[in-house]
């Protein structure tokens, strides 16, 4: 068990322009949506199933992305999977699950 890792493998379209981020020290982060869809069939018709996936890229990746990729571009991407909350500006506490791409 010590060897499993966080790891996640996607292939999907992307669902938005990325969106680019630069801070006052020179970093950047790119954030943008991706759907993947899987393929069943229910008495014998094809059903198709979309999942929506928040991807976030910092750096390097970040820059890749930026200059890359666009809304639609089929991609893959390999990065972890995280969690996070926060409060929204009603003091809602909201959850988010993301993709760090590395």
């Amino acid at each position: 068990m010590s060897t499993l890792k966080n790891n996640v493998q996607l292939i999907g379209n992307v669902g938005n322009t990325p969106e680019t981020t630069t801070f006052e020290s020179g970093k950047k982060v790119t954030r943008f949506s991706l759907a993947t869809n899987e393929f069943y069939y229910v008495e014998d018709e094809k059903t198709q199933q979309t999942y929506w996936h928040n991807l976030v890229a910092w750096g390097k990746q970040a820059d890749i992305i930026e200059k890359y990729v666009g809304k639609g571009k089929e991609i893959a991407i390999a990065g972890k999977l995280t969690s996070r909350s926060y409060e929204d500006k009603n003091g809602n506490k909201q959850f988010v699950t993301e993709v760090i791409i590395q």
